[in-house]
């Protein structure tokens, strides 16, 4: 029942927030939570019940270091034996307790990082890459963006699958369709296309924010401050029958974002039926710490923007959880997801209503097609890894992956990067994310106090026999004597 000085373990399973706020409340060592080796094997309410208390273990703040591990059996073995002593002790005697408490097997937790540490000069970065448009100049911007990080309780374990890498994913396959379009003349659009892998989304879209700030303030020429016809966010798109467009400002007709809102309306209602669409208007709270998505970063910038998502609350939990893994995305639906996106888009750059094309018009058939099996492999590589901001610096693996399939469909792609302010940092991040935590079987103090009464009790016994091994042998002796001297 006490806690203090001891290192409690809850597997995910009989995880319970209560008894998490004991642990905490009664100041104990350390808290370690044991995660199952697949996620996918733990039942949906118990990672339902996480992902909603996730947010509240984020925001609670907390002298008592918490770990996470990946089961395995060793780890098993310390839970299960800690568990039945535990058990053991709350029904026995007191003399078993005793008995019990002296002769048990016990384990020492003990961690090997140093103290955390802030890091001062960590860099995010973000990836920009472009199709330029046929025509003249001055031509209409369609920019795509999607952020490539996750978050979650345990940074090394924010793997993201489907906030964000569904967004990712789409955003390269968008790239990768309208690259072949814009290779032919025949079909070169009259639009440019600007592709955004933005950096920092989890913390407050602090890549897109210093994106912006560089495009529109401290540059003469780009391609967001000539004419940007609308910005799409993609976000979470990786499973569900339901899409909502997200905007902070309804758009007005007659503009080219409210054309891409018909259209989408046009392509689910006529290709899509079982798909519920709708549009979710929430204006831009200033006064909140955080944005609610990364639409609203364009939008403070006065640029036509919104985001889509099948998500239709900003404060859905799977976006902030380490729970959203591989096995939670639908492949089917993010492929059509994809296609609704793509047909919409294309129907808008290539004004195609207006020439009269018929509204179930299939226009990624064949060749063109989707590729549902590119789509896996992306997702299968995006949700393999962590992709914590804290975690991806300019020369990870992850970015030169992410920056060499971009530069191959798109042109210029180069690379952005966000360093915080040292006099007024938005964001702050620590070393030491993950650390080796080694389990040392020990005796209880009481088996050595108990030990050293064993001792000196024999010694005493020792003592007393030798005492009285000396008295027998001087009387033998003495008897020895007289039976000599008779």
């Amino acid at each position: 029942d006490v806690l203090s000085r001891r290192c409690v373990m809850m597997r995910l399973v009989d995880f319970s927030y209560e008894q998490y706020q004991k642990a905490l409340r009664q100041s104990a060592g350390a808290v370690v939570i044991i995660l199952p080796r697949s996620i996918s094997s733990v039942p949906q309410d118990v990672v339902r019940q996480f992902m909603e208390i996730e947010p509240e273990m984020l925001a609670m703040e907390t002298i008592v270091p918490v770990y996470f591990a990946v089961e395995d059996e060793e780890l098993l073995s310390i839970y299960e034996q800690t568990r039945a002593a535990s058990a053991s002790q709350g029904s026995a005697s007191a003399a078993e307790v005793l008995l019990h408490t002296a002769t048990a097997n016990g384990f020492q937790m003990v961690t090997s990082g140093a103290q955390s540490k802030a890091i001062n000069d960590w860099l995010i970065p973000s990836v920009e890459g472009r199709l330029t448009g046929l025509g003249g100049e001055d031509l209409p911007t369609v920019v795509i963006v999607a952020h490539y990080d996750s978050f979650g309780v345990a940074p090394w374990l924010s793997h993201g699958a489907d906030s964000n890498g569904s967004g990712i994913s789409v955003l390269l396959e968008l790239a990768r369709l309208f690259s072949r379009l814009y290779t032919y003349r025949r079909t070169h659009a009259g639009y440019n296309l600007l592709f955004f892998a933005s950096g920092g989304g989890k913390f407050n879209y602090q890549g897109t924010k210093r994106w912006l700030e560089d495009n529109l303030d401290h540059t003469d020429s780009s391609l967001l401050q000539d004419n940007v016809a609308f910005v799409l966010c993609l976000d979470t798109l990786g499973r569900g029958n339901s899409l909502h467009l997200h905007v902070s400002k309804p758009p007005k007709e007659g503009t080219l974002q409210h054309a891409f809102l018909r259209e989408l309306e046009t392509v689910v209602a006529s290709q899509f039926p079982e798909v519920k669409f709708s549009m979710v208007h929430k204006k831009i709270n200033l006064a909140e710490d955080m944005l609610a998505w990364e639409h609203e970063r364009f939008a403070i910038r006065r640029l036509p923007a919104f985001t889509i998502s099948h998500l239709e609350s900003h404060r859905d939990s799977l976006r902030n959880s380490i729970m959203d893994r591989r096995a939670r995305i639908d492949t089917k639906a993010l492929t059509r997801n994809t296609r609704i996106i793509a047909e919409a888009l294309t129907r808008v750059i290539y004004n195609l209503t207006d020439k009269g094309a018929p509204a179930d018009l299939q226009i990624f058939t064949d060749q063109m097609q989707i590729q549902q099996e590119q789509l896996e492999s992306v997702m299968d590589w995006l949700s393999s890894q962590p992709r914590a901001a804290q975690l991806i610096d300019k020369d990870s693996t992850f970015l030169n992956t992410l920056e060499y399939y971009m530069g191959r469909y798109l042109k210029d792609v180069k690379q952005h990067y966000v360093k915080a302010d040292k006099r007024d940092p938005e964001f702050v991040f620590y070393d030491q994310l993950k650390q080796v935590m080694n389990a040392y079987r020990v005796k209880p103090a009481i088996f050595d106090l108990l030990l050293a009464v064993c001792i000196a009790a024999y010694l005493g016994v020792a003592y007393v026999a030798v005492q009285h091994f000396g008295l027998l042998y001087k009387m033998i002796q003495r008897l020895s004597l007289k039976t000599k001297q008779q």
